[in-house]
């Protein structure tokens, strides 16, 4: 059946396609995203081979027992499944509680920054800059496990775009480590309608956002410069979770 498609390119950020590799992602593309789905590949020594592809034809989507086409798109990794999948637009919703990442780098971090942020409830992510990371690199993908597709994501070139479409009646923490207030179970602000912002994992957020609302600082000992991105959201999120109640 394979031949009669070409061959999957290896990804590029251009392309308005992008891939989940490995099993988990790829169902999970399946399960939440099923109309986003171009094909799935599947290698045939993969054990739950046919669990994907009676998900596959209930979904109504191609799947293909193709080896070459997994080494391609995977770098010759060991893949024993791939989805391909459109790209889409995200729209975050205005009713709930946002996480904004300014400029985040590490494809790593913002997939594990996505797994965390559906873990306790958030499920709108704001990713601000030009040269932010590019979510829908599979890497970036395989890292969330998958998280992404629950999650609605949108982007924006600065963050006074953010604020023009969103910024209305929402209280704006800026995660800085100048912050004006140390963040604690029991100094976590109460707020209906709130957006958590942090910045670059190697510059954090720049001295402007102290004037874009209540900025937040997380303790730590001088023993590290700083704590990880990902660490960061993790702490900032569950202590607003659980301060003010998980996101609807």
């Amino acid at each position: 059946m394979e031949q009669n498609r070409e061959l999957p390119k290896k990804y590029k950020k251009e392309f308005e396609h992008s891939y989940t590799l490995g099993p988990f992602p790829t169902f999970e593309l399946l399960l939440h995203r099923p109309e986003q789905a171009r094909a799935v590949y599947y290698d045939e020594s993969f054990r739950e081979k046919e669990k994907l592809r009676e998900l596959c034809e209930e979904k109504k989507v191609p799947c293909l027992c193709w080896k070459k086409a997994l080494e391609r798109i995977s770098q010759k990794e060991i893949c024993y499944a791939a989805g391909e999948f459109e790209k889409y637009t995200g729209t975050l919703g205005k009713s709930r509680p946002h996480v904004a990442l300014v400029e985040p780098s590490d494809m790593g971090n913002l997939g594990t920054i996505e797994r965390t942020l559906l873990g306790f409830g958030i499920r709108d992510l704001a990713i601000i800059g030009q040269s932010a990371a590019d979510v829908w690199n599979p890497k970036a993908v395989r890292a969330s496990m998958g998280a992404l597709f629950q999650l609605e994501v949108e982007w924006f070139p600065d963050f006074p775009a953010y604020l023009e479409k969103y910024g209305e009646e929402r209280s704006i923490f800026p995660f800085m480590l100048d912050g004006g207030t140390v963040l604690t179970p029991e100094s976590c602000p109460e707020s209906r309608l709130y957006t958590l912002v942090f910045g670059n994992e190697a510059s954090g957020l720049p001295p402007e956002f102290q004037g874009y609302g209540q900025s937040l600082f997380i303790d730590q000992t001088d023993a590290v410069d700083s704590l990880n991105l990902a660490v960061s959201v993790a702490v900032g999120t569950y202590l607003f979770t659980q301060k003010n109640g998980e996101a609807l």
